[in-house]
């Protein structure tokens, strides 16, 4: 990659083409989307989420800089392996507070054929211009997204990010009025996220969206995230909580209703 990314990146500059601060990539990633997929790690996020693994991709405004021109370079050396429903997927951090980028890459990603995939959690969404139709723009060329559902209670989803929930609600809404197709996931977090009565109105929730989920993922909270905490002398806020055990796993999908989303695997081609 820092092969050419230096002459690439000058153009760039002079042709005010949108950078994205890249924390890391993948190159066979199984579990970011349809199929086999190259995944994009942007840096920076607002939200501080107490279950948070990547501690280190907090920050904005720093990490690798890369052109869309460079990510699909890079990316379309790995396509014989993505099959029919692999492609890119963009992550973070919060990959909507890189919307520029963002466009840029699935707009010249899409003209290529690359299908493209949006791993957000909503939080930058809001219908205020110019941030709103940089959004509408960004989901013309957008195949999936896969949107966090991390509680569905405003006041506990304060507590567990720092930050609301309505407008991330707003976000699905939107989406469930243009036909956008998602996956809705949700991590499991005893004492935090794992109680049967949330688990219901989630389930309930997604129902009145269910046109367009195609797919429901119940994430078992995992602490492996605890080294980078202790590397960057943070403390971790879920210090001494397990991860959930395999019944209270099966037991979120069934109050979930997981079973009945199942059109991913139909995924390109739609019913």
């Amino acid at each position: 990659m820092k092969i050419y990314q230096q002459s690439a990146s000058t153009t760039a500059v002079a042709n005010k083409v949108p950078i994205g601060y890249v924390h890391s990539t993948e190159t066979f990633g199984s579990v970011d989307g349809p199929g086999i997929r190259y995944v994009v790690f942007l840096q920076g996020c607002r939200m501080r989420c107490q279950f948070c693994h990547n501690p280190d991709t907090w920050n904005q405004g720093v990490g690798e800089e890369w052109t869309a021109d460079e990510v699909l370079a890079d990316a379309q050396r790995y396509q014989a392996f993505w099959g029919k429903q692999g492609g890119i997927t963009v992550s973070g951090g919060e990959a909507l507070l890189q919307i520029d980028f963002l466009i840029d890459l699935f707009k010249k990603a899409k003209a290529k054929g690359i299908l493209t995939c949006l791993d957000t959690c909503g939080q930058p969404f809001t219908r205020k211009q110019p941030w709103f139709s940089k959004f509408e723009t960004l989901m013309q060329y957008t195949d999936i997204s896969l949107v966090d559902v991390k509680q569905i209670n405003p006041r506990e989803h304060k507590r567990l990010t720092g930050w609301s929930n309505e407008n991330i609600f707003d976000m699905l809404a939107y989406m469930h009025e243009h036909g956008h197709h998602v996956w809705i996931r949700h991590v499991l977090i005893p004492q935090r996220t794992d109680y049967d009565s949330q688990l219901i109105q989630i389930g309930n929730y997604i129902k009145t969206i269910k046109s367009i989920v195609d797919k429901v993922e119940i994430l078992p909270y995992h602490n492996m995230g605890v080294p980078k905490y202790q590397e960057l002398k943070l403390n971790y806020p879920l210090a001494g909580i397990e991860p959930p055990t395999q019944a209270r796993v099966k037991n979120a999908e069934k109050l979930v209703h997981v079973a009945d989303y199942t059109n991913y695997k139909k995924f390109p081609n739609y019913a």
